[in-house]
Order: structure tokens, then C-alpha cells, then sequence
């Protein structure tokens, strides 16, 4: 299970775009990466096609490894680790384990 999900704001903490933050599109389970929009582009040159009729060169989010992303939380306004506690309704949630609020 990972720590980090879909829609969550992450701040990159290692590679060339250290610091940057962005929402996480899509997480990749089995390679353990993450989409982050705005992270880790790269150019790709598209051909002109009848979808296309402009062709050229595109940049794309590439995906980042999730060692290289942290949690960004609301309250903290910095990137934290995370724990897991039960809720009354037996329900994990998730919690920063800087300030103690949930996430």
C-alpha cells in the first residue's frame, strides 16, 4: 500500500526539479512511480496525423519514482511523513506526523 494517492499535492524532493510541487495524476503500482502534473517534462515530437493536423513538439509529464516525491500538508505547508491511525468507525486515515492533523 502507498502512502501517496491520486489528487494528492506532493513536493519533489530529490532530481532536477527539487522543490517543485504538483498534483499527482496517476500512480503506476507495479513500477512504483507517480504522473506529477508540471514535474519531470519532456519534449516529444508528435507526427501530423488527421487528429493531429498541426504535428510538432509537445511537453509531456514524465513519471517520477515515489522515494522522490513527499506528501505536501495543508496545515504544515512542508513536505511530511505520514502515518495511519483508526478512526472511531474503524477507518484508516491517513495524519501528518509533523503537526498531527488528518490528511
Amino acid at each position: 500500500m502507498f502512502r501517496i494517492k491520486k489528487n494528492d499535492i506532493v513536493m519533489v524532493t530529490s532530481g532536477k526539479d527539487k522543490g517543485k510541487t504538483g498534483k499527482v495524476l496517476r500512480i503506476g503500482r507495479e513500477a512504483s512511480l507517480a504522473l506529477v502534473e508540471g514535474v519531470n517534462l519532456a519534449k516529444k515530437h508528435i507526427r501530423r496525423s488527421k487528429e493531429n493536423q498541426q504535428g510538432g513538439i509537445i511537453q509531456t509529464e514524465r513519471p517520477v519514482s515515489l522515494s522522490n516525491i513527499m506528501l505536501l500538508c495543508k496545515n504544515c505547508n512542508r513536505p511530511v511523513r505520514i502515518g495511519y491511525q483508526a478512526a472511531k468507525d474503524n477507518t484508516k486515515t491517513r495524519f501528518c506526523r509533523k503537526c498531527k492533523q488528518t490528511i
